[in-house]
């Protein structure tokens, strides 16, 4: 089932990716260009082992660039193979990718998925060696709560609660996780807001379950929170007329970041719903990205 899922998603990815170009590679090509090395475990939780993809160039056995892919769902569905279609324009460049899968609210509520996709990323830089990440250019991106979690994952300084689970220190050569770039795609900026009040959303109340400190957790997990100079350079792409995760959301995070001094860019989808965007406005929110990337050393 796994490769029917698989195969299904990369046909999704070629046709998307390649519907501005004169031809589309067929699979056998996507093949011959790269690796995918499925489901190594980078830690376990809850009686759940936690397990990530790894897409690597057939041709390039260097250090490259990487980037780390989070899937959406709310943090109550998806999985990492129904988000396989993200990485091509970034594998396309040469670049490595890490296809991430977390816990969801159906095995544990907040703050579970942030701390596993921190410990992702640490999995990333202390495996950076034998996988050539070139550990100065690593991207976050996402969708929706995968955005959130990029962004959160991207923005945590290092040794808060969060990174319990996997922290080691400095005995085992750990080193802080700065990261080249956060790509945000729709993602969450303040949790709070979507579990009371006139922004209520089923699926961030189903995520805080019934805590009692619910709204202490969804600071801890909000990116907002942890706004201050010296971030990583973010972009985000949002749609105004998004209804699942408020515009607001990522307005209020580029007007945070602006007054924090930190490099950031808000990529507007005119008329652009939650992910439901036009064929162009993919093209012009990957063109925005490049750029941006370029701009901040990321990439050429």
């Amino acid at each position: 089932m796994k490769t029917i899922v698989l195969v299904l998603s990369i046909f999704l990815l070629c046709s998307q990716f390649f519907a501005q170009q004169a031809t589309t590679p067929s699979l056998l090509q996507i093949a011959d260009r790269y690796w995918m090395q499925p489901d190594v475990v980078y830690g376990s939780a809850n009686n759940t082992p936690l397990k990530l993809d790894i897409w690597y160039p057939r041709d390039n056995p260097n250090p490259t660039p990487v980037v780390v892919y989070i899937h959406g769902g709310g943090w109550i569905f998806g999985s990492k193979e129904g988000a396989v279609y993200q990485l091509l324009p970034y594998l396309e460049r040469g670049w490595r990718a890490v296809n991430v899968e977390y816990r969801m609210a159906g095995n544990s509520l907040a703050p579970g998925s942030v701390e596993d996709t921190r410990c992702a990323l640490r999995w990333i830089y202390r495996n950076a060696a034998q996988w050539k990440f070139d550990t100065t250019k690593i991207v976050l991106t996402g969708n929706s709560a995968g955005g959130h979690l990029s962004l959160i994952t991207g923005m945590l300084p290092d040794g808060t609660p969060l990174d319990n689970r996997c922290y080691a220190g400095a005995q085992y050569g750990d080193v802080p996780m700065k990261v080249a770039a956060i790509v945000n795609w729709y993602g969450i900026s303040d949790v709070n807001d979507l579990i009371a009040g006139p922004n209520l959303k089923n699926y961030a109340a189903m995520w805080m379950g019934a805590m009692p400190n619910a709204a202490e957790v969804a600071k801890s997990v909000s990116p907002l929170t942890y706004v201050r100079p010296g971030l990583p350079p973010i972009i985000t792409i949002h749609g105004d007329k998004d209804d699942v995760v408020p515009y607001t959301q990522a307005t209020r995070l580029h007007d945070a970041l602006t007054i924090s001094g930190d490099v950031n860019k808000l990529v507007t989808i005119k008329g652009g719903g939650h992910g439901m965007f036009a064929q162009s406005d993919y093209i012009t929110g990957f063109d925005e990205i490049w750029k941006f990337l370029k701009e901040n050393k990321v990439t050429q």
